[in-house]
């Protein structure tokens, strides 16, 4: 078993061994090699008797993403009471029940397929409860904090590491990152957050988002509706999630690496408070590209 990391409440755990297979295959010399890939399996999500949608998901914490999944929808309201989860591995089927009666029929109908990866779709009206919502203004953003976050997140033993072809999501607070999630969606990883912070009663208006994916209108939209003020990635932005962020009052940071990072909407949370020069590199293994190299190079001769 490898490190673990006790400053999460909730981290990834690449050791889980549901969670990835060995495959044999060849190299680009012609070599017989057996490397890790990530487990992708379906979860059908019910809410109360009615189905909503299949995900496709590496199958950990089917609970919090079907109630996330449920939040970032708005077919939960933040004061339902939830009276069961009930999980079935074999069916591959997570049924959430509430006190309230619900029928989201007619909102079935209408669908947006999301630029997400694995095919993300928002059901109903993308901006149903977006124009409602009011961020906190005084939620500060120090610079130390992007370059001490972006510094533990990378070097945290993660399925991304191990097996590559998955994104991650990561709750902050200040510097300390608390819940990390990990999945072939990122749209899957944020809502298992979500699903989280909504069974632990954890408060959103002191925290920052951290993602390993791009600041698409998808992330920018459930970022806001969960309530977190401030949204980092070390990947890059759409325009129309810029848009977003800058009418919702949300702080966008991206292309966060190293020294380096880009803010194009909420600059006026941010205190810079750290020297860039004093800050270093960030370690090769921990860019994407690089990351995906050094796995081919260390697959195992079968």
């Amino acid at each position: 078993m490898r490190e673990t990391f006790t400053d999460y409440a909730l981290g990834p755990n690449p050791d889980d061994p549901r969670l990835t297979e060995r495959v044999s295959g060849i190299d680009h010399e012609g070599r017989t090699i057996e490397t890790s890939v990530v487990a992708e399996r379906p979860l059908t999500i019910f809410l109360n008797r009615q189905e909503i949608v299949t995900a496709m998901t590496i199958g950990d914490y089917p609970d919090m993403l079907a109630v996330g999944f449920l939040l970032n929808q708005n077919m939960l309201r933040a004061d339902d009471v939830v009276t069961a989860i009930d999980y079935d591995e074999d069916l591959e089927v997570v049924v959430v029940r509430t006190e309230r009666e619900t029928d989201y029929e007619d909102k079935l109908q209408k669908k947006t397929r999301t630029s997400g990866c694995a095919q993300g779709t928002v059901f109903g009206d993308l901006m149903e409860k977006f124009e409602d919502i009011n961020l906190p203004k005084d939620a500060p953003l120090k610079t130390s904090w992007i370059y001490t976050l972006s510094a533990k997140i990378n070097a945290t033993p993660s399925l991304y590491l191990e097996a590559g072809a998955i994104h991650g999501c990561v709750l902050c607070h200040e510097d300390k990152p608390l819940i990390y999630m990990e999945d072939v969606g990122r749209h899957n990883a944020i809502d298992k957050i979500a699903g989280y912070m909504f069974m632990h009663g954890v408060s959103a208006v002191d925290k920052i988002f951290y993602t390993t994916g791009r600041l698409t209108s998808e992330m920018v939209i459930k970022t806001v509706q969960m309530g977190v003020p401030i949204l980092i990635s070390r990947s890059g932005f759409t325009a129309w999630g810029v848009d977003l962020a800058r009418q919702a009052g949300l702080t966008l940071i991206g292309r966060a690496k190293g020294k380096r990072f880009v803010v194009l909407a909420g600059q006026d949370r941010l205190n810079f408070d750290a020297d860039p020069d004093a800050v270093p590199e960030e370690a090769k293994r921990s860019g994407r590209k690089a990351g995906q190299d050094e796995r081919l190079k260390e697959g195992t001769e079968v």
